[in-house]
């Protein structure tokens, strides 16, 4: 019984000291956190952020870089304000359009605070003088057509046209305008007439007013139309506006958040059928953002055109991806043991209310990146014993776990990719803060020990004890006539080193008797490129001839 006790200890204490062992000589290589997200060479809908961690982490990015959900800007797309540049002297029109001039009372957000992209601009709620002043010549946000082809330059017929952004406000008090165009038309008695598109709160709610903007295709009568949303707005929260004309049937529809909120028709029976006015702008054309509002706006959009789907999720549906580069471990055929994570997702306990994150750390470490909401991170990693593989696609990704160990995932440059999923309500993003890949890198084989060299007759038999690395693939022999000097040619196996195999004695005949040799035997392994061993112990021998 007491044998059967020590035995299992043995064997125990053998475990542990194999297992230490091997942690000894894993390696680990961090990607993100401190060592930054450098590595990450292809990002596509994800992006870092400073906003939610001491260091960088990378997300799904709001809007995937080009507007929320959307993939891609809708047709016809005239002028586009994302207020992603930092500062507002900055502040520029995506489509090259417009002349964009901001104040000292407008600042920029950060991305914390923005509903897309990496930042937004906030109006402090001052006053430009009266409404036409500010119209026509300053305003917190001043918006200029730079060319004719621009929708809103001077005295050009519109057919279709969609408006769209998003909306923060402090306090949505009333009288406060969000904003402002306006612009100078002739009237057919030779008087000047005041165009106006104004975008004002009222009760909680954004009302709009068409003041001479729509005209018969005569150009003899004009009308002026007014609406106001249905739903109350909440203060602090985002909300999506969008107003679109159709100029085939002449209605004019406002929507928030998607759902229609007003319907009004520019024809001349003021319902569905009847002649259809469209609109036509006059001189002096100018859009003022932000004259007495208190809030934020993003994502400030104008199209040429009728825009069917309105991007209302924070996150991209079809979420995003990053890759790494092939990250050298530094030696060929590296076993890769695990590979952790560090992580979480950032979501909005208000639903869709701006700096107000909450950062949830429930995976970290090991273990799934599946979370209550639908989101998630999948990972995968592949190997390359090449930095650039000639056909990379031609190599499969394997997918994986954090934290579970990997079997048969072998090489010297590993590349990683991570796939990230927004909520369903695609309110909420994964974060991934780091990336830790836990290794053995597979060193050259250790020589072999005890080697021993016995001349003969024009000969010299070598034999060694066998390298103590499992994966040893064969020995090489190196010989030569000076001490540490390993040139030798005239054995018959062939000049030195000489490759024997899987062997640990070999007879090398065809030496010269009475010439002392020097010997030093390395083993190789398995790996492709092979890695070569150090030198063992060095012996010599002198062949001599034999007396009979």
């Amino acid at each position: 019984m007491k044998r059967k006790i020590c035995l299992s200890f043995l064997f125990y204490a053998l475990f542990c000291v194999c297992g230490s062992l091997r942690a000894l000589g894993e390696k680990i290589l961090v990607v993100g956190g401190g060592a930054g997200w450098d590595a990450a060479v292809i990002r596509q809908g994800v992006a870092e952020t400073l906003s939610v961690r001491p260091v960088p982490v990378m997300a799904l990015e709001a809007g995937g870089g080009r507007g929320l959900s959307r993939g891609q800007d809708a047709a016809g797309l005239d002028l586009a304000l994302g207020f992603d540049e930092g500062r507002p002297d900055l502040f520029s029109d995506r489509a090259g359009r417009y002349l964009v001039t901001a104040d000292s009372t407008v600042s920029a957000v950060t991305q914390r605070w923005a509903r897309a992209g990496t930042g937004a601009a906030r109006f402090a709620g001052s006053a430009s003088g009266n409404i036409l002043a500010a119209a026509a010549d300053a305003g917190p946000l001043v918006i200029s057509p730079l060319m004719p082809q621009a929708l809103l330059s001077p005295e050009r017929r519109i057919g279709d046209f969609t408006l769209e952004f998003w909306l923060n406000g402090e306090n949505m008090e009333n009288g406060e305008q969000v904003l402002l165009w306006s612009s100078t038309r002739l009237t057919a008695d030779n008087r000047h007439s005041v165009q106006r598109i104004q975008a004002s709160v009222s009760r909680n709610r954004i009302q709009w007013a068409f003041q001479d903007f729509f005209a018969d295709p005569q150009d003899r009568n004009r009308l002026s139309l007014s609406f106001s949303g249905i739903t109350p707005l909440t203060p602090r929260t985002w909300t999506h506006h969008l107003i679109r004309f159709d100029s085939g049937a002449g209605f004019l529809e406002y929507l928030v958040d998607g759902r229609t909120e007003g319907v009004v028709y520019a024809t001349s029976s003021g319902r569905e059928g009847g002649e259809v006015f469209t609109p036509i702008t006059g001189l002096g054309s100018r859009l003022v953002l932000g004259n007495r509002f208190s809030g934020i706006i993003d994502e400030f959009r104008l199209y040429s055109s009728f825009v069917e789907d309105s991007p209302l999720q924070r996150y991209p549906r079809n979420g995003g991806r990053m890759e790494t580069r092939f990250l050298d471990l530094g030696e060929g055929n590296s076993e890769i043991i695990r590979i952790e994570a560090r992580g979480g997702r950032i979501t909005y306990p208000a639903g869709k209310t701006s700096g107000r994150e909450r950062v949830i750390s429930s995976a970290s470490g090991s273990g799934t990146f599946s979370f209550p909401d639908d989101s998630a991170i999948r990972f995968f990693a592949r190997t390359s014993e090449t930095p650039f593989p000639p056909n990379p696609g031609d190599i499969p990704w394997t997918p994986f776990e954090p934290g579970a160990d990997l079997k048969n995932v072998r090489g010297r440059y590993l590349q990683l990719s991570a796939e990230f999923y927004p909520s369903g309500d695609g309110e909420t993003t994964p974060y991934l803060e780091e990336l830790r890949v836990v290794y053995l890198p597979d060193d050259p084989p250790r020589p072999p020990s005890v080697l021993a060299a016995v001349p003969q007759d024009g000969a010299v038999e070598l034999s060694w004890n066998d390298s103590a690395d499992r994966d040893t693939a064969g020995y090489l022999i190196y010989y030569g006539n000076s001490k540490g000097d390993f040139f030798g040619d005239d054995a018959i196996l062939g000049v030195s080193p000489i490759n024997v195999g899987k062997r640990n004695s070999v007879r090398i005949e065809g030496l010269s008797n009475g010439v002392l040799y020097y010997f030093a035997v390395s083993a190789y392994d398995r790996a492709n490129p092979v890695h070569m061993g150090e030198f063992s112990r060095e012996v010599s021998a002198r062949p001599l001839r034999m007396v009979k």
